[in-house]
């Protein structure tokens, strides 16, 4: 029979961030220290498939840190924690190890340095994500308020406008972030900014290559989890272009009659999605179609996180 022909068009950068990598390295590297099982506070990224790998390494995911034995190690996810885990922790005399996303905890320190400053605090996020929850309970409860959209400036209740300041989670949309900060310098002249942008440099270069990519094709596939932020954002930023887009974690969810009439098609992954799944889906494509594969590159990335220091001493 002959094959359709389809060209496949694979957005670069895409998939694993340096966060991502150090919180699964993390993890293999604690499992290999202290030997099964090591126990991890929620999904140490949101993909299903990584953490059944590191489940199948000894890797056992809890949801409370009340759900671990004293006696095992814990380690904590990339999305960050609140301070009373940690503190928790310590009065239980655990062994901990943080693999919040250095880059999460630049915003956990921005939060705590415009406190000491006197600043009333807005965060720019998605209202139960782990990131945002971990970020405002940095701070005592009620010391951050929260903003999802631009209409949700209009009720905040300020103190003193000129002691205010933003930040914001590090996986939201680019665009829809931009409209939310104009709305607050507009009702909030004096409002201050991050020194450097809290948005991650792999979510902002990940929806760069969608939005490049997007120009390019009929429809685009989003590699990722539907409770991973980034992924999701990656889905809308297509669907903004222009694009139909959606999102998938395998390639056993491709709807191939949704793909009917169309030759030219766009993959991209969430920055929890491993490239193995990646590869995944192109030879799902290759048993259907003559392929033709073009790696779009629109930025390199070449950021990488040391592990937390914990694993890496000798005691």
């Amino acid at each position: 029979m002959i094959k359709n022909q389809m060209n496949i068009y694979i957005a670069s950068p895409r998939g694993f961030c340096a966060g991502v990598d150090r919180a699964i390295q993390t993890v293999e590297m604690a499992i290999e220290k202290y030997g099964a099982p090591v126990y991890v506070r929620h999904e140490i990224v949101h993909n299903k498939f990584v953490v059944g790998g590191l489940k199948k390494r000894g890797a056992v995911f809890v949801d409370e840190l009340s759900d671990v034995p004293d006696e095992f190690p814990v380690i904590f996810s990339a999305h960050g924690v609140p301070k009373s885990v940690p503190a928790e922790a310590e009065n239980r005399n655990m062994l901990f190890v943080d693999a919040t996303c250095p880059l999460v905890s630049k915003v956990h320190r921005e939060a705590e340095r415009h406190q000491t400053r006197g600043n009333e605090i807005i965060m720019i996020g998605h209202a139960g994500h782990p990131e945002v929850i971990g970020t405002m309970g940095q701070l005592p409860e009620g010391s951050i308020q929260l903003v999802e959209k631009p209409e949700d400036v209009q009720s905040l209740e300020i103190k003193d406008e000129n002691n205010i300041a933003y930040i914001t989670q590090t996986t939201l949309s680019l665009d829809d972030t931009a409209d939310i900060i104009r709305a607050l310098q507009v009702k909030f002249s004096s409002i201050k900014s991050p020194k450097k942008e809290d948005i991650c440099y792999a979510t902002t270069n990940r929806q760069g290559a969608v939005k490049q990519l997007a120009g390019r094709v009929e429809a685009m596939l989003i590699i990722g989890a539907p409770n991973s932020s980034n992924s999701m954002r990656l889905v809308e930023v297509a669907d903004k272009q222009g694009c139909k887009a959606v999102l998938i974690q395998r390639a056993a969810e491709i709807n191939w009659d949704w793909l009917k009439g169309i030759q030219n098609i766009g993959i991209s992954a969430g920055a929890s999605a491993p490239e193995v799944l990646v590869e995944e889906v192109v030879e799902a494509f290759k048993e259907r179609y003559q392929v033709a594969i073009d790696y779009v590159l629109t930025v390199e990335e070449n950021t990488v996180f040391k592990v937390p220091s914990i694993l890496t001493r000798e005691n």
